[in-house]
């Protein structure tokens, strides 16, 4: 497969990725918080062990190890998401969740010990003023649901740590199935102990869980396994840092979300950080130094 074919791929994903807050928020119609995590994740496993099956037979102890730990950050992110989105828009949730990308090298700088480039602080400034814009209200306080996003953005980063780890030890495909499972898991757990498991009453609550499912969860990290293989990390960031631009176009067309002019500000600072973190400065410096200049 050639990068640009890739990188399409990946777009895909994006836009997928995109409209699941505006899903998620369908579905909170009718199903409760944890019931909606338990069936987008458990028929996201059903679909995509149903298609890999062979490839499942060859899981080892080591890789359903890291797939409880992943499934349950997985778990985590997207409970702060659900209970988040119940309180806040789908596009404040889409740029908020997007603070991953700096979450990222933040945290791995400090498990790491590593030096903190001069891009991510610039980014961490340009992510936290666009934050303020977004969600501080009079009297300065914000709301519930847009710190659960951020909790979610915390969450989903260390995610990407541990996969990172993981990756280099185990079989990536079946990793990334098996942790759909077990965060559907988690998500019956939960949903049995403190709500009663059902599934959609209502049509709008099944078109919901059939894409927040097939979509969002089993295709989309189908892809992106398949896709990441064939173009680098810095191109994949760059084309997921649209993720919560596709969230706000579509809580805008299908949810009718306004956003005034101080909150595409601020949206557009967030995406500016998350843009900022991803680019390889010095890279980007030897391209232009050996770009030839022309006078025609």
């Amino acid at each position: 497969m050639k990068p640009l074919k890739a990188d399409l791929l990946i777009f895909l994903v994006t836009i997928g990725w995109g409209s699941s807050y505006l899903f998620m928020k369908m579905g909170l119609g009718s199903l409760g918080e944890f019931n909606l995590i338990a069936l987008r994740f458990g028929l996201a496993f059903i679909v995509a062990g149903a298609l890999f099956h062979r490839r499942l037979r060859k899981v080892n102890l080591t890789t359903l190890r890291y797939a409880m730990l992943l499934g349950l950050l997985l778990f985590l992110t997207f409970t702060a998401i659900t209970f988040g989105l119940k309180t806040t828009t789908t596009s404040n949730a889409g740029f908020l969740v997007s603070l991953t990308v700096v979450f990222v090298p933040l945290i791995s700088s400090f498990i790491f010990k590593k030096k903190i480039e001069n891009k991510l602080i610039i980014s961490v400034i340009l992510a936290m003023s666009g934050i303020a814009f977004l969600t501080i209200q009079l009297p300065f306080t914000f709301t519930i649901g847009d710190l659960l996003c951020m909790a979610a953005a915390f969450f989903y980063a260390i995610h990407i740590i541990v996969l990172g780890s993981a990756a280099q030890k185990v079989d990536t495909l079946n990793l990334g199935i098996l942790q759909l499972g077990f965060a559907g898991f988690y998500g019956l757990i939960f949903s049995s102990i403190f709500e009663t498991p059902v599934f959609p009453s209502t049509r709008e609550g099944w078109i919901a869980i059939l894409a927040l499912s097939m979509v969002c969860s089993a295709l989309g990290f189908i892809l992106q396994a398949i896709a990441q293989k064939y173009t680098t990390p810095t191109r994949t960031g760059l084309i997921f840092s649209l993720e919560p631009v596709f969230a706000a176009l579509f809580g805008f067309w299908f949810a009718q979300e306004l956003m005034d002019t101080k909150q595409f500000i601020g949206a557009a600072l967030v995406l500016l950080s998350v843009v900022v973190s991803t680019v390889n400065i010095s890279h980007l410096k030897r391209s232009i130094h050996r770009r030839p200049i022309s006078f025609e």
